[in-house]
């Protein structure tokens, strides 16, 4: 007779609805969990009181039928102060990639961000969390608890939970960096502000019981917030993909070599030098006519950048589309376009775009830090090559060589980041 599934309380604010990449690890896990003998209960903010920056109805259809999901209600204020100053249905995305930034208005909700609402505006949901956790730890008798995030304001319900109930371990899953995020600056913090959101971000890593970060450079960046905390109790579980959401049918066009870019795109993340490579490659002459295409939040940043070039009339602009239409749009594409922002400390940004393009199989060509985690798993899979912003000509000779020989482009899946594997890897830990 087989042992019972240990359950798990799964508390995570993105959930579908929510669309973007921050709800896919959490939608994942949950539902490879159970293969491994890990029984979820998911905890989440109730889609109508939430503020989401994209919502991805379709993703609904992924969750298990099985899995029990329990919604509370929430007081976001950002909601209303985003509709004050930015008209409805303008939340901001990390990094205000939807935004302009110069504008008095947008300064002024980054400031009431920054400043006010600590360590985020998503704070409202904890009170509401928390009651429903306790109750869901006494009658469903849990023993561990994963609080993932962001908004880091959900690590507030497990510091609360562990001095409720010291005897139930706390696993705070940190999916991006907390007062290091490369957008922190634009959060307009006064002193007092980054010393109190400094001090919570140490409090949760010293009091969880585990901390689980997607890079080795993350994982040292958090090892060093506190001496109280030990680096051993600091896994990394990257990010990853399923298989399952990519179909093998789709093929790379023939007639054009296209190269797509899906996700966000800020001043920040100064990708120039591509766009110049393609420029000079594109007077030099191809043997397949050239073709760009951006899916999601990205126009208002690379017009400029496009027109500066002269490749407007070889450039497709696509808005947010569901996940599966986006994975779609990958594997329809000869190679893939990733930008790691040019931030301080950008060796540990591993998005999660970098690992679905590792899924759809096809090359990636990449700008950013040459010696950062994402250009260590790039060489590590043999999937696609890094460059640094001031590498012009080796981004055009390379893009020479995947145009010439275009047929031979395809990639296989590195099956260690496939999503299931990464769900056994938190399972363990869960068991232990």
């Amino acid at each position: 007779m087989s042992a019972a599934p240990r359950k798990v309380l799964y508390i995570t604010y993105y959930w579908p609805p929510s669309g973007g990449a921050g709800v896919q690890r959490s939608l994942k896990m949950a539902r490879y969990l159970p293969e491994f003998g890990v029984e979820p209960i998911v905890l989440t903010v109730d889609a109508a009181a939430a503020t989401y920056p994209v919502e991805d109805p379709s993703l609904s259809s992924e969750v298990p039928p099985n899995l029990r999901v329990i919604r509370t209600g929430s007081f976001e204020p950002l909601q209303v102060l985003s509709r004050f100053v930015g008209g409805k249905n303008k939340i901001p995305y990390g990094g205000f990639a939807n935004k302009d930034k110069e504008k008095w208005t947008q300064k002024l909700l980054r400031f009431v961000r920054g400043n006010f609402f600590l360590p985020d505006a998503r704070k409202g949901w904890v009170k509401y969390a928390l009651r429903e956790a306790a109750r869901l730890i006494r009658e469903e008798r849990i023993d561990t608890i994963v609080v993932s995030s962001p908004p880091h304001s959900s690590q507030l319900i497990g510091l609360a939970l562990n001095r409720s109930f010291p005897h139930v371990r706390w696993i705070a899953d940190l999916r991006d960096p907390w007062t290091d995020i490369y957008y922190y600056p634009d959060l307009l913090h006064t002193g007092l502000a980054k010393a109190v959101d400094r001090k919570l971000e140490r409090k949760v890593l010293e009091q969880c019981d585990h901390a689980l970060v997607v890079s080795p450079d993350i994982r040292r960046m958090f090892a060093a917030k506190s001496e109280r905390v030990k680096a051993e109790k600091i896994h990394v579980i990257p990010n990853g993909f399923d298989p399952g959401d990519f179909d093998p049918a789709v093929a790379p066009p023939q007639d054009v070599f296209r190269i797509t870019y899906v996700g966000t795109m800020a001043e920040s993340y100064r990708p120039g030098a591509f766009f110049q490579s393609v420029a000079a490659l594109r007077k030099q002459g191809t043997s397949l006519p050239l073709r760009l295409r951006f899916v999601g939040s990205t126009r208002a940043a690379l017009e400029p950048i496009l027109q500066a070039y002269g490749l407007q009339d070889i450039a497709e602009f696509i808005g947010h589309v569901p996940h599966r239409e986006a994975t779609r749009y990958m594997q329809e594409s000869n190679a893939l376009l990733l930008v790691i922002p040019d931030v301080p400390k950008a060796n540990g940004i591993l998005t999660g775009k970098l690992f679905e393009y590792l899924g759809a199989a096809r090359p990636i060509i990449a700008l950013g830090p040459v010696d950062g985690d994402a250009a260590t798993i790039l060489k590590e899979t043999g999937a696609g090559r890094m460059f640094g912003r001031e590498e012009e000509s080796g981004i055009r000779e390379h893009l020479q060589e995947l145009i010439s020989g275009f047929s031979n482009t395809a990639r296989t899946q590195p099956a260690k980041y496939a999503r299931r594997e990464l769900a056994g890897a938190l399972a363990s830990l869960i068991l232990s």
